[in-house]
C-alpha cells in the first residue's frame, strides 16, 4: 500500500526518513478473548470488536506526523475472513498500512514476530526510520520484534497470567490510549 503526501528532504536535499507507530493488532486495536489467562485474537468478524479509545488515539499519532502501520501474525485467520476484518477496522481506525504474517510458528519465516520482518519490510517501503519508530504491542513476542528492529517499546499490559512478559519495554500501559501522551512527548 502506497501512502499519500509528499516525504520532506533532510538538510542535504536527501528524504528525510518517517517516524512510524508499529501497533499488533489483537490486544492493541481489538478485543482479545482471554481464556485460561492466555490471550486468543478473533476469528470471525463478528467477534472483531474495537477498543475504546483507539480510533482517536491513531487519529491523534498520525496529526503528529507519525505513520501508524499495523503489523500482525494471522496464522489461523482464512483470508477472506482476515480482509473483512481489516476493512471493519479501517472504518474506525486510520492505519496508513496492514502488514501480515500469514506463517505458523514452524515455518521459522522471517515475518512471524518475535523476528523483525514485518517492521523491516514496512520501513523499506515507507522509507522510516526505525531508531525513531515505536512497537507498540500485549505480548512479548511484539516487544521482541520492535527491539530487534531497533524500535522503542511499548507493553500494553492486559495482566495475562499465562503468558511470558517481555523484559524491559521502553514503556508498559494499560490501552494505546494511555500510552499517546507518553509517545507524543507530553
Amino acid at each position: 500500500m502506497t501512502v499519500s503526501g509528499a516525504t520532506e528532504e533532510s538538510q542535504n536535499g536527501e528524504p528525510a526518513l518517517r517516524r512510524a507507530i508499529f501497533l499488533d493488532r489483537d490486544g492493541v486495536i481489538n478485543r482479545n478473548e482471554v481464556r485460561d489467562g492466555r490471550p486468543h485474537g478473533p476469528q470471525s468478524v463478528e467477534d472483531f470488536v474495537i477498543l475504546p479509545g483507539v480510533g482517536a488515539a491513531v487519529a491523534a499519532l498520525r496529526a503528529a506526523g507519525y505513520l501508524v502501520i499495523v503489523a500482525t501474525n494471522q496464522p489461523r485467520v482464512p483470508p477472506e475472513t482476515l480482509a473483512a476484518m481489516h476493512a471493519k477496522m479501517r472504518r474506525f481506525v486510520p492505519v496508513d498500512d496492514i502488514r501480515i504474517c500469514p506463517h505458523a510458528e514452524t515455518d521459522n519465516c522471517a515475518c512471524r514476530k518475535p523476528k523483525p520482518g514485518l517492521l523491516l519490510e514496512a520501513a523499506r517501503a515507507h522509507g522510516i526510520s526505525l531508531a525513531q519508530s515505536w512497537m507498540v504491542g500485549d505480548r512479548w513476542r511484539d516487544v521482541e520484534a520492535g527491539k530487534a528492529a531497533g524500535c522503542r517499546t511499548v507493553f500494553i499490559d492486559h495482566g495475562y497470567t499465562n503468558e511470558p512478559r517481555p523484559r524491559d519495554p521502553d514503556l508498559v500501559a494499560r490501552s494505546l490510549l494511555e500510552a499517546v501522551p507518553y509517545l507524543l512527548g507530553r
